[in-house]
């Protein structure tokens, strides 16, 4: 059997990246003329999905597999396109609850059919029957990534 780090072996660190950098820079391009980032869109497909009432920074950052400083600064942008609104917490007085203006609803409907055509041309290269089953099994890979990384976060570093 061949060691999962030989260099004749697919391997998933490698394969991830190139996949994601790849459909970032993709999806880029074909959204630049919008004005929105892949970032913006994926924050504006969260808040138009999650909570009527609106997130707080802290669940829209988990939510979109990110970092609080990452987002604190994609907010604050997206604030002040008038896309979205931070109003306090209703119970905690260090939150704010984060909601989609119509503003907001507008520019993710404007992007999204080019998010649903660049997922469909990526997927195009598996058999259609395979399609969702590699989906599933990706959020299979997902989700113990990030297992992985709340388990290595609770180590004390050497």
């Amino acid at each position: 059997m061949i060691p999962l780090d030989s260099p004749r072996r697919r391997r998933l660190p490698p394969l991830l990246r190139r996949a994601w950098y790849s459909l970032n820079q993709t999806f880029r391009r074909r959204i630049a003329h919008t004005g929105v980032t892949p970032d913006q869109f994926t924050a504006l497909r969260t808040l138009l999905e999650g909570d009527s009432l609106g997130m707080t920074q802290r669940t829209l950052t988990e939510a979109m597999s990110s970092d609080p400083n990452t987002v604190a600064s994609l907010l604050e942008r997206m604030e002040e396109a008038g896309w979205i609104e931070r109003r306090p917490h209703e119970s905690d007085r260090r939150a704010y609850r984060i909601r989609l203006l119509p503003g907001g609803q507008e520019k993710y409907r404007e992007v999204r059919d080019l998010a649903v055509g660049l997922q469909s041309d990526v997927l195009a290269d598996l058999p259609e029957s395979e399609r969702e089953r590699f989906l599933e099994q990706l959020e299979v890979v997902a989700q113990a990534c990030r297992r992985a990384a709340e388990a290595s976060a609770k180590v004390p570093s050497r």
